[in-house]
């Protein structure tokens, strides 16, 4: 393996046998005047293929505990996830890690969403981000607010591969067709306009096209949480109102029928827009 230029004293880029370009990491392997020949590669302790050049800097400025643990993290994403990750995901992973241990020695609390709620439209991603905060306590001494894993769990799905996510062309379809026509009912219906950039919005897009892929992969929710859903209806007649619009619509655009659970949680983020503009 070729080192060609020195990151640090133990991460460098390098060269391999088949001339693609990579980060390696090792202890030292960044000390020697480059360009050198690495003979030795049990020097090389990982190797990350596909970074972009503006997350090199952050090799300077993160811990390489850090880096090591968010490393890990990824590869055990790699196997429970069935989809492909960016390849930038260690390097911003681990900037996120970092910050929030930051925070968490300096007692600094940042609102962050449920992870209950994360566990809805992001089952596996929410186990991974539990099992992360769990072992950060340990390997970190910090203590964390359990919602942290939400946090981490939204970084593995916003890192879902560019490639991957335009594989399923007609869900594609169906999704951006049903955010438009729903959240369409919703301004229509209370009267508001909805701010498109807004994080709820966004929450609730992520919402949406997980509730199509479980209605493709008919996969719905169906809990026994009747007496919950009637409680928030009573609570927000307006946006019982939107929802059984939206039921009907479902009905049929998709020909199927929304149970108790998937309407309840689809009031909870209807209403959290609807909250952040005012209503």
């Amino acid at each position: 393996m070729q080192v060609i230029k020195k990151l640090n004293n133990n991460f460098a880029i390098c060269m391999d046998k088949e001339g693609k370009e990579l980060i390696a990491y090792g202890k030292g392997i960044g000390f020697p005047k480059v360009p050198y020949e690495l003979t030795d590669l049990n020097q090389i302790d990982r190797t990350f293929y596909d970074i972009d050049d503006k997350y090199l800097d952050l090799l300077q400025e993160l811990p390489e505990k850090v880096l090591d643990f968010a490393a890990k993290l990824v590869d055990i994403a790699h196997n429970e996830l069935q989809y492909e990750l960016n390849p930038n995901l260690v390097m911003t992973l681990a900037d996120h890690i970092h910050f929030c241990i930051q925070r968490a020695r300096k007692k600094i609390v940042v609102q962050m969403p449920l992870i209950s709620e994360i566990e809805q439209s992001f089952p596996k991603e929410a186990k991974i981000g539990k099992y992360a905060v769990r072992q950060m306590e340990r390997r970190f001494a910090v203590q964390l607010n359990e919602n942290e894993a939400s946090g981490i769990a939204i970084s593995f799905a916003n890192a879902r591969n560019s490639a991957e996510k335009k594989a399923d062309t007609s869900i594609q379809k169906w999704f951006h067709e049903a955010l438009e026509d729903t959240i369409s009912i919703v301004e229509d219906t209370v009267g508001i306009l909805i701010e498109r950039e807004s994080f709820n919005f966004a929450r609730y897009s992520s919402h949406l096209m997980y509730l199509l892929k479980r209605i493709d992969s008919n996969q719905t929710l169906d809990t026994d949480n009747g007496i919950m859903y009637q409680s928030i209806r009573e609570e927000f007649p307006e946006i019982a109102e939107c929802i059984d619009k939206i039921e009907v619509y479902f009905e049929k655009r998709f020909d199927i029928q929304l149970s108790k659970e998937e309407k309840m949680y689809l009031m909870l983020h209807i209403n959290r827009i609807c909250v952040r503009e005012g209503l």
